[in-house]
């Protein structure tokens, strides 16, 4: 058995930041099921599209972050962008988000809209994510997009989620945010002003990985079981590395899966996410019709696609790229071949392309997990659970780590919360 102070299961953008605060003299070792790092936040190789897995934009909420982001990568390769976002609304293109443009909606849905915002009946708790909807927006502005919406993307009945599913990602609004924002008061949401990089997310990773010493990431290493009171972790090859601490950056559910304790095995069968289908296309020519827009969010159940981003628009580029975003259950089958058809058909439908531009290229992936749903019955449970591994020093970091929606800053804030945690106690 090989032995090491503090293991680390996840080379993603988690396990990586883990490792980076730790310090290069500490005692650590990374386990990486792939043969790169990364996880979600790399980018795929090409010679004319810059593509992800899905959009991924960093925008920092704090100033040390935006430093080491800032000293890390060079000025000459950061794109700054002030976000422009759209609706596709029955055709018409309307600011995101929804709830707090409804004036730019044709006349008798804006009416309609209004009316309900004023006529809604409020409450003091809420009894699922849905609730929350109708309580806050009104009937017809959560069925004219906010449901229709999040049930494409969550590919899930809304009522099982929490009432605060989202967290601080929500674009939450009062009656009168919402009337001000009628006079041209631009609606503020987390993310309006991005940073990107010119050869994509992963370049950030590439300087992460440049701050690791080699040795302390195995690539293709499979992690096989987790004995949680025996504090050792077995691969696929039959390595089996004891830790004193253990920081897991994977998917909670497989983490649950793999461990030798059966009540969590059965709870991994339970917990409850989507999938995401994300199509890289590349075209021979820009848009004909979206030449500025940075993602599109589309309601209409009738195309399969719940977004689109467009990474030419971000980067000023003169050839089409985008990425088509697709959700499914996690227990659907999904057909690679029919979707890319309808997605072509949906996309020329909307003005996305037309009949002269030609597909030159493309990648297809399936992101599973990709949203976790933040259940009514089981946020206490996992919260619980979370609690108790800590106390073993076993500490579920990430979004997939510890099972939430957060974003990739909040990601390194966890992971280095948990290093202070680590050393403090050491």
């Amino acid at each position: 058995m090989k032995r090491v102070k503090t293991l680390i299961l996840g080379g993603g953008l988690s396990g990586l930041s883990a490792a980076l605060f730790l310090g290069e003299n500490a005692d650590y070792l990374i386990l990486e099921k792939d043969n790169t790092a990364g996880g979600y936040c790399r980018t795929i190789a090409n010679p004319v599209y810059v593509w992800d897995y899905a959009g991924h934009f960093y925008h920092f909420q704090t100033e040390k972050y935006q430093k080491l982001f800032a000293s890390m990568v060079e000025p000459e390769e950061i794109v700054y962008s002030k976000k422009n976002t759209k609706i596709l609304y029955n055709g018409t293109l309307i600011e995101y988000p929804f709830q707090m443009n409804i004036h730019q909606l044709p006349k008798e849905d804006f009416i309609e809209c209004l009316y309900d915002l004023y006529t809604k009946e409020s409450k003091d708790e809420y009894s699922s994510f849905l609730d929350m909807l109708y309580g806050k927006f009104g009937r017809a502005t959560t069925e004219k997009f906010l449901k229709p919406y999040n049930e494409k993307l969550y590919a899930t009945d809304l009522q099982l989620l929490d009432k605060d599913a989202m967290g601080r990602f929500f674009p939450y609004a009062d009656f009168d945010a919402i009337i001000r924002n009628m006079k041209g008061n631009r609606a503020s949401t987390y993310n309006d002003e991005f940073l990107y990089l010119k050869k994509g997310t992963g370049y950030f990773i590439d300087k992460l990985v440049e701050k690791i010493p080699q040795d302390k990431i195995l690539y293709n290493t499979t992690v096989k079981t987790i004995d949680i009171e025996n504090k050792t972790v077995t691969t696929e090859d039959g390595e089996v590395y004891g830790f004193d601490n253990l920081i897991s950056s994977i998917p909670f559910n497989l983490f649950l899966r793999l461990s030798n304790n059966i009540e969590y095995q059965e709870l991994s069968k339970k917990l409850s996410y989507n999938k995401v289908l994300v199509f890289n296309l590349g075209f021979d020519k820009k848009s004909p019709n979206f030449k500025k827009e940075h993602w599109i969010y589309f309601p209409d159940k009738k195309l399969n696609f719940y977004r689109i981003g467009f990474y030419d628009n971000i980067l000023n580029q003169d050839k089409l790229s985008v990425y088509v975003e697709i959700g499914f259950s996690k227990n659907d089958q999904i057909d690679i071949e029919k979707e890319l058809k309808e997605t072509l058909e949906g996309m020329k439908k909307v003005g996305i392309i037309d009949d002269d531009m030609k597909l030159m290229d493309s990648c297809t992936l399936v992101m599973d997990p990709a949203y976790v749903h933040i259940s009514n019955t089981e946020k206490a449970t996992v919260e619980n659970i979370l609690q108790e591994l800590r106390k073993k020093r076993i500490f579920n970091t990430g979004r997939y780590g510890s099972w939430t929606y957060n974003s990739m800053e909040d990601c390194m804030t966890m992971a280095e919360n948990i290093t202070k945690t680590i050393k403090d106690e050491a």
